[in-house]
């Protein structure tokens, strides 16, 4: 009789014991589990010859470590590797594909899912145990802290050295969060990375320019790098020369930094000052889908604080605002920002001026949307606090169609005060009945 057999009819033992004594000690219970113990580790040993003595389809070895592979991944050569292994020879520094020796033209990893499957399954038919993937801190700490370093010298090379890293670095911060987090790790990281981009001939080369550009819109997501390129003295410089040159995608990603950069407080009044505002708006008039998201988003983001909205205002961003929302483009986000903007005087002119009331009106008579609804609303009452001139052409759409009455009777909170308090104002100041 075998020891595993032995084991199994003394388990069995305890069990019954276990399931059919109220007393049953603790001792029965542990020896139970010790048994269970040993009965696992027997049957890893046993899967582990089964894997010995099986002959392993080569397309399931890593070429690196020859065993049956735990986490396949695809190299840039299309080879597949263990991660655990390809991993620690880019780590090394090497930059070629071990079994092809081709040189890499990049470092990302794609995880082999077919393969994965594969070896899934032919293990699940032979009754082996799926090999367990190895767990190495050093390989997934992420990417390689030398190649980074290599990369960010190219960028004091020649122009074709710079071109290929600028390439690699917008790959590996867009898809590796760890390798945006090295940049706040490294002090000169961010300089050395801005070096090609000499003021005032950032879009030399466009294809750099896009590609440096968009790296650092991936580096402003993690948070740890906000205020490292906020301070450094030509990020921020750059950003908005990039947004009134460069390609479509230049200039979008440009934006969209600013606006990454733009959720610290403290960044706010950094872009601000830098003469961000006139061509984020302008970027917003010309009408490119691309870019007008990413430019709205960073103006509403940068009116939050105050310097910024008096900024706005002078930079001419209601007229190009209103006209984006008589267009039926990007509504919900840039009534938004109206309604930051109606705290200031002067806005609220130029609102009355260039036709806002119809416009206004029109979006809390047929608009579905709530907010959009609050928002209107919330303008239009501040607009009628401070322009009496504007009441008869509320009354008239009061009259025609009661839209004050029916959302002073079913909008939000918010949009219920700002009706109920117009129709208030104007009953006082005209003694006109609405119904």
């Amino acid at each position: 009789m075998t020891k595993e057999t032995e084991l199994r009819k003394e388990l069995e033992k305890l069990v019954k014991t276990i399931l059919v004594e109220e007393d049953c000690t603790v001792e029965v219970i542990d020896e139970a589990m010790r048994i269970l113990r040993v009965l696992k580790e027997l049957k890893i040993k046993k899967s582990l010859k089964v894997v010995d003595s099986t002959v392993i389809p080569e397309e399931f070895r890593c070429p690196i470590s020859t065993k049956i592979m735990s986490d396949p991944v695809v190299l840039a050569t299309g080879q597949t590797y263990d991660r655990p292994f390809i991993q620690r020879w880019l780590n090394e520094g090497h930059r070629t594909c071990p079994k092809t020796q081709q040189v890499i033209s990049h470092t990302i990893l794609i995880p082999n899912h077919l393969v994965q499957e594969m070896i899934s399954k032919w293990c699940y038919e032979r009754g082996i145990e799926l090999p367990k993937p190895l767990v190495d801190e050093d390989v997934h700490a992420g990417a390689d802290r030398g190649y980074l370093k290599s990369l960010l010298e190219k960028m004091s090379s020649s122009l074709s050295d710079q071109k290929e890293a600028a390439k690699e670095l917008r790959l590996l911060t867009k898809r590796m969060p760890s390798f945006r987090a090295f940049f706040s790790d490294t002090s000169d990281a961010i300089p050395k990375l801005l070096d090609p981009l000499s003021r005032g001939r950032a879009n030399t080369h466009p294809d750099l320019q896009e590609n440096l550009i968009t790296t650092i819109f991936n580096l402003s997501i993690h948070e740890d790098n906000k205020q490292l390129l906020a301070e450094n003295p030509h990020a921020i410089p750059l950003l908005v020369e990039s947004v009134r040159f460069g390609t479509t995608e230049t200039r979008s990603n440009a934006a969209a930094a600013l606006f990454s950069l733009s959720t610290l407080d403290s960044n706010k009044l950094i872009i601000g000052k830098s003469g961000a505002l006139r061509p984020l708006i302008d970027l917003l008039k010309e009408g490119h889908p691309l870019a007008m998201k990413d430019a709205a988003s960073a103006i509403f983001n940068l009116c939050l604080v105050l310097e910024n909205k008096c900024r706005a205002v002078r930079e001419g961003a209601v007229g190009v605002i209103l006209k984006k929302i008589m267009d039926s483009i990007l509504v919900d986000e840039l009534l938004a920002t109206l309604v930051i903007l109606a705290s200031q005087p002067k806005a609220v002119e130029e609102m009355g001026m260039l036709g806002a009331v119809p416009c206004l009106l029109g979006i809390m008579r047929e608009s579905s949307s709530e907010r959009n609804k609050e928002n209107c609303s919330a303008i239009l009452h501040t607009i009628c606090l401070n322009d009496r001139t504007k009441w008869p052409l509320v009354m008239e759409e009061e009259k025609a169609n009661a839209t004050l009455s029916i959302l002073a009777e079913h909008g939000t909170s918010r949009a219920k005060r700002k009706a109920a308090g117009i129709l208030q104002m104007m009953k006082r100041g005209a003694s006109i009945t609405f119904r």
